[in-house]
């Protein structure tokens, strides 16, 4: 894809939404399955996404909890970040609701104070915050053997992008997740307020596949018939995460990085998962530099954009997971 002078595009005669090229055809089941099972095998660490950086505040403990368990982190006085078990081991009161007051943690039940390090039967985990997202690493989770950091994949400069996250859940497992984001194949026919003309034009395995991923040229609509033509690829370096990366167009060496993580069963017994999504969108272009000091609204912008994916992709992975539960799943 040759560089363009202006991001945008003008569509002639596009095809309506039922004249597209069929994608059925090329969506291998087994495809699919295959670029699973290799996301699957790979290490993570034990570690696992929380939340966003941004929403670990002075005054409260940014919270989750992670197959069942219930942990929170917070900055202690010296600025580092700290996590461990969001319960009270006094009578076990959610620390979650706990304030933290000069980077001590002060349950509101009776008063026990928490430094973020061992205490009265309160054992601190593993933390790592990477400038975006905040990772927790439960070893009795995962039952991995450990690594000192999360597998972050590369980004762009964070003093020269804009960085939003998103968070959802649904009534699925992480796998029904990474299967979403490696199925690139739906993304026209199901997102056609967002995504046209896709086309995936290499998949693990081929020549023109990059780094075991699937490469995508697609246009992302602005309004009407104008687009924005670029190229991803997207890839898997750990279990519960898959990467979209930007390498050719508008916003090149752009990232999105989707994180899944497991939450524990709803009261129906169901499996819920996180979605933790971080898109770090930059630009070549001098007027990315000016678009940076609205900040905050792209932010805002960028989390809605996310969202209404995410509604509709939350519907078909927990549409995935049904099938697969009762034994109808066809892939």
């Amino acid at each position: 894809m040759k560089p363009r002078r202006y991001p945008l595009s003008l569509r002639r005669n596009p095809p309506r939404w039922e004249k597209q090229q069929p994608t059925w055809r090329q969506a291998r089941p087994g495809a699919i399955a295959e670029a699973l099972k290799r996301a699957q095998a790979r290490p993570s660490g034990n570690w696992y996404v929380v939340g966003a950086t941004r929403d670990v505040r002075e005054d409260r403990p940014l919270s989750g909890t992670v197959a069942g368990h219930e942990v929170v982190v917070w900055r202690a006085a010296d600025g580092r970040l700290v996590a461990g078990p969001g319960i009270c081991p006094h009578l076990g009161a959610p620390l979650a609701d706990s304030p933290v007051r000069c980077g001590t943690l002060v349950c509101h039940w009776h008063g026990m104070a928490l430094e973020g390090t061992p205490f009265a039967g309160w054992d601190p985990v593993p933390v790592h915050d990477d400038g975006v997202l905040v990772w927790v690493r439960l070893d009795a989770v995962g039952g991995e053997p450990p690594l000192d950091a999360p597998v972050v994949p590369a980004r762009p400069r964070l003093s020269g992008s804009v960085a939003a996250v998103y968070s959802g859940i649904g009534a699925c497992e992480p796998e029904d997740i990474v299967a979403n984001r490696l199925d690139p194949w739906h993304g026209a026919w199901f997102h056609p307020h967002s995504f046209v003309d896709l086309t995936v034009a290499g998949t693990p395995g081929t020549d023109t596949s990059d780094d075991d991923g699937f490469t995508v040229d697609v246009s992302f609509k602005v309004a009407g018939r104008l687009v924005v033509p670029v190229r991803a690829v997207f890839t898997s370096p750990e279990p519960r995460t898959i990467v979209m990366r930007i390498t050719d167009g508008e916003g090149r060496g752009s990232v999105v990085e989707t994180h899944a993580t497991p939450l524990g069963p709803d009261e129906r017994g169901r499996p819920r998962t996180a979605v933790v999504e971080a898109v770090m969108a930059s630009s070549e272009r001098p007027g990315f530099a000016v678009a940076r000091t609205a900040a905050p609204l792209l932010r805002r912008l960028m989390v809605a954009a996310t969202g209404r994916l995410w509604r509709e992709d939350l519907a078909y992975a927990e549409r995935r997971w049904l099938l697969r539960s009762t034994g109808r799943f066809p892939g």
